[in-house]
């Protein structure tokens, strides 16, 4: 096999027809052909260009490379929200086209002499296609997913509302579904905000909270305890009935770490009072 086909001869054989190459490879991907332009302008992804790249790192079995630049477009696919079925079609188009100019150039230089010279290429630039198209998945799924996290962490952030009411009292009202998720973003929110506003009240308002899970109302002790160690106190209020019933059928309660009171309409009143008295 290595004695009959030489690989830089293919890529130079493929870079000399180039304008054929890139015109059979547009007629296998029509879908994407009509994006190139798109694709262009939104990535700054020059389709064609990267093909001819990605098959000399094919042909000639640059592994680190191909495996460098399948990371490489993983991530820029991603990043501009690009679709995968497109990068797909293309690759394939791409698989197609090589073995049709491999096909051509073996009919000018008559390089397979056997049968088992032309199913040990076969499956060497297989698979590397199939590396290709694994590794970029990969990179895609992943920096998705680290996107996805970040975007939901700053959401959860946006959600956990310190609102400075004077200069020594906070108010955080709580709404919705709290999971051990959340908690961990109140946690966190809190105890920076604590330290960065200087409050020395905290007024936690939970009558946006139907009911929390022992596992949160655990974490959400601990939360309390940290408030402490900060030196702040923290006062709860607009405690439900359903929530009320559940931990006192547990038995939890938040006696020995917060201020337990009615409403915050009320509990802010009285504060603020303070506040002006002093």
């Amino acid at each position: 096999m290595e004695s009959t086909f030489n690989q830089k001869d293919v890529t130079d054989f493929i870079q000399t027809n180039r304008e054929l190459f890139e015109e059979k490879l547009l007629s296998e991907a029509v879908n994407v052909a009509s994006k190139i332009h798109e694709i262009l302008q939104k990535g700054n992804i020059d389709l064609l260009k990267n093909a001819e790249k990605l098959i000399v790192y094919i042909v000639e079995e640059q592994e680190d490379k191909l495996v460098a630049f399948a990371e490489q477009e993983g991530i820029a696919w991603a990043e501009h929200s690009l679709t995968v079925a497109f990068k797909l079609e293309w690759i394939q188009a791409i698989r197609r086209t090589l073995w049709h100019f491999l096909n051509k150039y073996d009919q000018l230089h008559n390089k397979f002499s056997t049968r088992e010279d032309f199913f040990q290429l076969e499956k060497k630039i297989n698979d590397q296609v199939d590396q290709f198209l694994n590794t970029f998945f990969l990179t895609y799924t992943k920096y998705k997913d680290e996107l996805l996290s970040s975007q939901r962490k700053l959401v959860e952030h946006l959600s956990v509302p310190i609102i400075p009411v004077s200069t020594s009292v906070a108010v955080l009202p709580l709404i919705g579904m709290i999971d051990e998720y959340r908690m961990q973003i109140i946690e966190e929110k809190v105890l920076m905000d604590i330290s960065r506003l200087k409050v020395q009240t905290l007024i936690m308002d939970l009558s946006g909270i139907a009911d929390m899970e022992m596992n949160v109302l655990d974490h959400f002790q601990k939360v309390l305890n940290g408030i402490a160690m900060m030196g702040s106190k923290a006062v709860i209020t607009g405690m439900r009935p359903e929530l009320v019933r559940k931990m006192i059928h547990t038995g939890i309660n938040f006696e020995q770490k917060a201020e337990t009171k009615g409403t915050l309409q009320q509990t802010l009143r009285s504060y603020l009072d303070n506040e002006i008295q002093k």
